[in-house]
């Protein structure tokens, strides 16, 4: 298995992707990526953030195509494929987060439709997460 893009954020156990964030014992407010410190919520005065695994599915809230290769010092395929991104609410905690979109295109996608988590390759190697049909 190839090595996480950045450790911490995900992991992928037999298979199956998981976003680790952290949630306050106060307040119960979700952060990702993983939170340490003070909880973000601005009520709160929480230091007690413990992590936990955030839901898999959620719902398209906005997506686009990146149809430039990105500038160094980040690493693009050669030739360069335009790669799809999602922001998607997570079901469970109702934040959003963002990441490329596996096998889909922009044509495929709609705000409101149903992905779930999964996880690949960067162009340069290391393993990310990634949303995918459920």
């Amino acid at each position: 298995m190839p090595l996480p893009a950045i450790d911490g954020w995900f992991a992928v156990d037999d298979g199956v992707a998981h976003l680790l964030g952290t949630r306050c014992a106060d307040c119960r407010t979700v952060h990702f990526p993983p939170q340490t410190g003070l909880c973000r919520n601005p009520r709160c005065q929480g230091e007690d953030l413990a992590e936990t695994r955030l839901s898999r599915r959620g719902t398209v809230w906005s997506y686009t195509n990146a149809c430039y290769p990105p500038p160094a010092p980040f690493a693009a395929a050669e030739p360069y494929t335009p790669v799809t991104l999602a922001a998607v609410e997570l079901a469970e905690e109702g934040i959003v987060v963002l990441g490329q979109v596996k096998d889909m295109t922009v044509d495929d996608l709609r705000v409101g439709m149903e992905l779930e988590l999964t996880s690949g390759a960067l162009a340069d190697g290391p393993e990310v997460w990634m949303w995918g049909r459920p």
